[in-house]
């Protein structure tokens, strides 16, 4: 019983210790806050704005009960092993079960309290753009785009193509995708940057092997109070004729939009089957999210120039590596992070990669403190 004890006292501190950067109190106050809208009489009358605050009390209710109810059930299983004095083989066993999986759940959900940042608890919007390469660089990106959209779905994400772009001879071009659920950004950050394929090439006669590249961005999905002001003179609003598939004039509407911001030179398209309307407030909403995120750096850079520490970014470098020929293997160059089971992260298998990520940078900010 001693081992038992000794392993839960363990699990409860280091859960109390987390619980301290989930910022749970806030969390509650929240839900306390949207259960009173939701319970108005009008509350359904603009059915859109009803579900997005629906959406937001359901997750922000599923992460605080699950850390509430997982502290809870490592109490009631401590008091359970301190007073208990049956030390048969099938108590044992029901105890070594239920200490296994109380420890499992902490270590699938410890690092969100590496979430701890600026935008990290928000949705996110990403962009994927195929890099040079072709055919085989468009295949890449949309093999990406299957990844990332089964990884949301593993984390209980929502998620909502907004424009895809597809190639003439198949894959994927550029696609601008939403991603709703607790801490959205906070996970998705691990993946912006270019990711790098090497693999034998389906797409020629001879087969032989290449290298392709795609570019994911990122963007937090800013609430109401969040948005900068903008000065309607600063923007550049274009309505352009979007062809539908193939071309075909039958299908063709007036729906694609494209705003520039013109101090900075920051352009948006959305091109989408979506009304006009539709398409410019999303527009917007990216572009809100671009020059907040750009404020964001600015400053950052400075406080990283005051330090005399400031490095220029560089797209250009590959965060990840996949390669499927003439072996398999992912190695994030960040983190040292590596597997050679390429196919279970195509699948959506990301948690590893995300986790050492959010280590790193979490223990880099502590030194440059």
């Amino acid at each position: 019983m001693n081992e038992f004890i000794k392993r839960l006292e363990s699990l409860k501190f280091s859960i109390l210790n987390l619980k301290s950067n989930l910022g749970l109190p806030q969390k509650e106050q929240r839900i306390l806050e949207l259960s009173d809208v939701m319970q108005q009489a009008d509350f359904w009358n603009d059915n859109i704005k009803a579900q997005k605050i629906s959406q937001e009390y359901n997750g922000i209710k599923k992460f605080y009960d699950f850390w509430q109810k997982l502290e809870s059930d490592v109490l009631e299983t401590l008091e359970l092993v301190k007073h208990n004095e049956d030390e048969s083989g099938e108590t044992i066993k029901f105890l070594q079960k239920n200490v296994e999986e109380l420890e499992q759940q902490y270590q699938k959900n410890r690092f969100l309290a590496l979430l701890n940042k600026k935008y990290d608890d928000h949705n996110a919007i990403f962009s994927l753009h195929s890099g040079a390469g072709g055919v085989d660089a468009q295949d890449w990106a949309d093999m990406l785009l299957r990844m990332f959209l089964r990884y949301a779905d593993k984390k209980g994400f929502t998620t909502e193509v907004l424009e895809l772009n597809r190639g003439e001879q198949g894959g994927l071009k550029t696609c601008v995708v939403e991603v709703k659920g607790p801490y959205a950004y906070g996970l998705f950050k691990s993946e912006a940057g270019v990711h790098r394929l090497v693999r034998l090439s389906p797409f020629n006669p001879a087969h032989t092997r290449e290298t392709s590249f795609a570019l994911l961005e990122l963007l937090p999905l800013l609430e109401e109070q969040e948005e900068l002001k903008i000065d309607p003179k600063d923007l550049k609003i274009e309505a352009n004729t979007a062809s539908g598939h193939g071309g075909q004039s039958v299908n063709t509407t007036y729906s694609a939009i494209r705003i520039t911001h013109i101090p900075t030179g920051i352009k948006v398209n959305i091109q989408n089957e979506r009304s006009q309307h539709q398409n410019r407030e999303i527009a917007m909403r990216i572009l809100m999210a671009k020059l907040k995120t750009l404020e964001e750096e600015k400053l950052q850079k400075e406080k990283q120039e005051l330090r005399g520490e400031f490095k220029s970014a560089e797209w250009g470098n590959q965060i990840r590596s996949y390669v499927l020929h003439p072996y398999k293997m992912v190695k994030d160059h960040r983190t040292g992070m590596e597997t050679s089971d390429p196919d279970s992260v195509l699948n959506g298998e990301l948690d590893e990669f995300v986790e050492k990520y959010l280590e790193k940078t979490a223990d880099s900010q502590i030194m440059n403190r």
